[in-house]
C-alpha cells in the first residue's frame, strides 16, 4: 500500500515537507520546516517521529541550514553549521538517528573543506537524499529478515509505532508485517496503544488497518493477558538506541512487555537499522531518557483534565529492554543474537 511521503524536499529544494503525525488518525496535514526552530519544535512535538523518519528529517534540516548560512569561508560555514546541528540535536536526547544523521552531514561538510562552500552546499543536499534512500533500502532488508522469523497465522505483538509513518517506506518492527501481507501471509497483530501519546493507537493500528492487516488494538495492560491467552507468537518492536551489549531503548512499558514475554516463553525481537547501535554506548544505563511534559499525562486527549492540576507526574519517553530478554535483534544485514557484544559489531562487518 502507498503512503503519503512523510519526509521530504519542497520542489523548490528550500525546505522540507512532513506529514504531521501528531494529528493522526483524524487530519492528514503537512508542515513546511525553514527554520532551526521549526525543525526542533517538528521533532520535539513528534510532528514527525520514528528513529529513521528523525534521521531523514535531520539530514534535510542540515543541507536547508546549510543553504541559508552566510560565511566568507569554510571556517565560518562550519561552525554555523555545527552550532546549528548542536540546536537540532537537543530536541530528543534519546533517539540516536537524530545524532547519527547530524554527525553524518557534518563529516561530508569536513571531507570537502577545500572545496567552493556552493560545492559543499550541493554535496550535503545529494548526501540528505542518500540517507533516505539508504533508508527505504534497510527498511524492506530488515523487513525480509523479520519475515523469516514468522510463519502463516502467527499473531505478533507489536508496541509503539515502526512503520511506514516512522521510516521511509514497509517501516521496521512493523515492515516484515507489511510485507508478509504482499505475500499473501496472514498475520494477526495485536497493538499496545502506548500511552499517554496513544502511538500504537492513533498511528499502528491506522497504518496497518488501512493496508487490510488484521489488528486488534488492546490497552497496554492488556498485553499479559493475550500473552496468556495463546494469541501472541512473537513480539515485534522498534528502537531509537541499542547499546553495544544489547540493551535497547524503545517507547515507554516496552521493557515490561519484553519481560512478559519472558514468562510466557514468547521470542521478544527488536527490529532497526545499524544506524540505531551506538556502539561507543556500553549499556542501556549509559542512555539518556527524555522526560516529557507532565501536561501529557494529566490532560493530553481528554475533553477535560484527568488528574488534579499540580499533581505530580513522572514521564519518561522511553524505557530500556536488557539484552537477556531480547531473542534477536534484526538488522538491514541479518539478525543478530545473544552475545550482543561480538554480534552487533559484527553486523557493521557486513
Amino acid at each position: 500500500m502507498e503512503y503519503p511521503e512523510n519526509v521530504g524536499m519542497t520542489p523548490d529544494g528550500a525546505a522540507v515537507r512532513i506529514l504531521d503525525q501528531s494529528a493522526l488518525p483524524g487530519r492528514t496535514d503537512f508542515i513546511t520546516l525553514r527554520t532551526p526552530q521549526e525543525f526542533y519544535d517538528a521533532i520535539y512535538k513528534l510532528q514527525v517521529r520514528g528513529a529513521p523518519a528523525i534521521g531523514c528529517c535531520a539530514g534535510y534540516a542540515m543541507y536547508v541550514f546549510a543553504k541559508d548560512i552566510r560565511a566568507d569561508d569554510f571556517a565560518g560555514f562550519y561552525q554555523q553549521l555545527e552550532q546549528k546541528g548542536a540546536f537540532l540535536n537537543s530536541s530528543r536526547p534519546t533517539a540516536v538517528n537524530l545524532s547519527w544523521a547530524i554527525r553524518r552531514m557534518l563529516a561530508k561538510a569536513r571531507s570537502l573543506a577545500s572545496e567552493p562552500l556552493p560545492a559543499i552546499v550541493a554535496a550535503l543536499g545529494q548526501e540528505a537524499h542518500a540517507i533516505q534512500a539508504e533508508d527505504i533500502a534497510m527498511c524492506r532488508a530488515i523487513s525480509e529478515h523479520g519475515l523469516s522469523l514468522l510463519k502463516d497465522g502467527d499473531g505478533v505483538l507489536t508496541h509503539c509505532n515502526a512503520g511506514p509513518l516512522a521510516t521511509s517506506k514497509y517501516g521496521t518492527a512493523l515492515g516484515p508485517l507489511f510485507l508478509g501481507h504482499e505475500r499473501g501471509m496472514h498475520l494477526r497483530v495485536f497493538a499496545d496503544e502506548t500511552r499517554p501519546l496513544l502511538q500504537g493507537a492513533r498511528l499502528t493500528s491506522y497504518e496497518l488497518d488501512r493496508a487490510g492487516i488484521d489488528v486488534t488494538l488492546i490497552c497496554d495492560n492488556m498485553a499479559s493477558i493475550v500473552m496468556k491467552n495463546g494469541w501472541v507468537n512473537a513480539c515485534f518492536v522498534g528502537c531509537d538506541r541499542v547499546a553495544r551489549n544489547g540493551d535497547a531503548a524503545n517507547k515507554i512499558g516496552t521493557s515490561g512487555v519484553a519481560i512478559l514475554a519472558k514468562y510466557y516463553g514468547i521470542p521478544f525481537y527488536v527490529l532497526g537499522p545499524t544506524s540505531t547501535i551506538d556502539l561507543d554506548c556500553a549499556t542501556g544505563a549509559d542512555i539518556e531518557i527524555e522526560q516529557r511534559d507532565p501536561d501529557e499525562i494529566r490532560t493530553m486527549w481528554y475533553k477535560e483534565p484527568m488528574a488534579p492540576a499540580h499533581v505530580k507526574c513522572y514521564n519518561p519517553a522511553f524505557d530500556v529492554t536488557d539484552h537477556t530478554l531480547i531473542a534477536g535483534i534484526v538488522t538491514e544485514h541479518g539478525i543478530a543474537r545473544a552475545p550482543y557484544e561480538e554480534s552487533l559489531p559484527a553486523m557493521f562487518q557486513k
